[in-house]
C-alpha cells in the first residue's frame, strides 16, 4: 500500500521498460474491405445522405484522405457497395434455378430472394432505397429487371410447349418476380410469417394464378381499352 493506493505484483517497477501496444498495419486490401463494411452497415442504418466522410472514416480508425484515397469519396464508396451487393443477390438467385419443374423453381426464386433478405439485410436496406448517385451502377429496379430476364427464359419454354405466346413470357415474368421482390419488401421489417410460409403463398399465387393461364385472356368488365 503506498500512499493509500492498493498496488500489487503486477504493477511494473520504475526499472520496468514501458510496452507499447503493437498495431497491426492493414494491407491496402484489407483496408478497403474494412471501409466498405463499415460503408454498408452505415449506409444501411442511416442512408447516404444521413453517413458522412467523416464518420466512415472515424470507425475505421484512419483520416478522411484515406477514405478518398480508396473510393475517391462517399459516391464512390457507395456505388461499390450498391454493385456488390446486386451482384450477390442476382448471383444467388440465379444459381438457385436448377429445378426442372416450373412450380419448383418458382419456390427456388422465392426462397434465393427470402434468403438473401434474411442473411444480407443491410444490403437489402441499401438495394431498396432510391440511388442517390446518378452514376451508380445500378438500382434495384434495374436488378429485379436482370432477374426477370433469367425468369423469362424459363417461362418463354413453358408458354411454347402449352400452345401459348412465348412473347408474352416477359411480361408475365415481370410481373412474377415484381410480386415476390414487393413481398420480400414488406417481409424485411414485419418477418411473419416465417420464410417457408412466406414462400409458399407467393407460389400459391403464383403457381394457381399459372396454373389456370387462358391463352388469351379476357376482360369482363365495361372497359375494353
Amino acid at each position: 500500500m503506498i500512499d493509500g493506493v492498493a498496488t500489487d505484483s503486477s504493477t511494473p517497477s520504475s526499472n520496468d521498460k514501458p510496452r507499447r501496444a503493437r498495431r497491426t498495419r492493414m494491407t491496402g486490401a484489407e483496408r478497403r474491405q474494412q471501409l466498405l463494411e463499415i460503408g454498408r452497415t452505415l449506409f444501411a442504418a442511416k442512408g447516404f445522405e444521413g453517413t458522412s466522410v467523416e464518420e466512415i472514416a472515424a470507425k475505421a480508425g484512419v483520416s478522411k484522405p484515406v477514405v478518398y484515397e480508396h473510393f475517391g469519396g462517399k459516391e464512390g464508396l457507395y456505388a461499390v457497395v450498391v454493385d456488390r451487393e446486386m451482384r450477390r443477390l442476382l448471383d444467388m438467385v440465379t444459381s438457385s434455378l436448377t429445378a426442372g419443374h416450373p412450380r419448383e423453381l418458382c419456390e427456388q426464386a422465392a426462397f434465393a430472394l427470402l434468403d438473401y433478405i434474411e442473411e444480407y439485410t443491410d444490403g437489402f436496406r441499401i438495394l431498396v432505397r432510391d440511388s442517390p448517385i446518378p452514376q451508380s451502377t445500378g438500382s434495384f429496379a434495374s436488378l429485379i429487371s436482370d432477374i426477370a430476364t433469367q425468369v423469362e427464359d424459363i417461362l418463354g419454354r413453358e408458354f411454347k410447349s402449352r400452345g401459348f405466346d412465348p412473347k408474352l413470357a416477359p411480361l408475365y415474368a415481370q410481373a412474377l418476380v415484381g410480386m415476390v421482390a414487393l413481398t420480400g419488401q414488406w417481409w424485411l421489417d414485419v418477418r411473419k410469417p416465417r420464410k417457408a410460409e412466406v414462400a409458399a403463398h407467393l407460389v400459391n399465387l403464383a403457381w394457381h394464378g399459372l396454373d389456370g393461364l387462358e391463352p388469351k385472356p379476357r376482360l369482363i368488365g365495361h372497359r375494353k381499352s
